[in-house]
């Protein structure tokens, strides 16, 4: 059983977060604790990485794709007014 097992920099660098990052959430990441030398396995890393993908719930790219017609799904977006047609004394 020779898993390999990451530290602190090598896990911080493979989830692309500081050290610090991981250091102050470690009571909610899986990980494993032998003494006081705290290791990350792959699957903790795997694990950590779903924990925290976020994917939309609504909007237009939940259900992005194929439209019928060729038309883009953002299409109908229009910007804001400009600040200065808000300002009428």
């Amino acid at each position: 059983m020779n898993e390999v097992r990451y530290i602190y920099p090598e896990a911080a660098e493979i989830l692309r977060v500081e050290e610090t990052w991981l250091r102050r959430h470690i009571k909610k990441l899986p990980h494993s604790k032998k003494g006081r030398v705290v290791t990350f396995s792959s699957a903790d890393l795997d694990a950590i990485d779903a924990q925290f993908h976020h994917s939309p719930t609504s909007g237009p790219l939940v259900t992005a794709g194929p439209t019928s017609g060729g038309v883009h799904p953002l299409a109908s977006l229009r910007p804001l007014p400009g600040r200065g047609s808000l300002r009428r004394a």
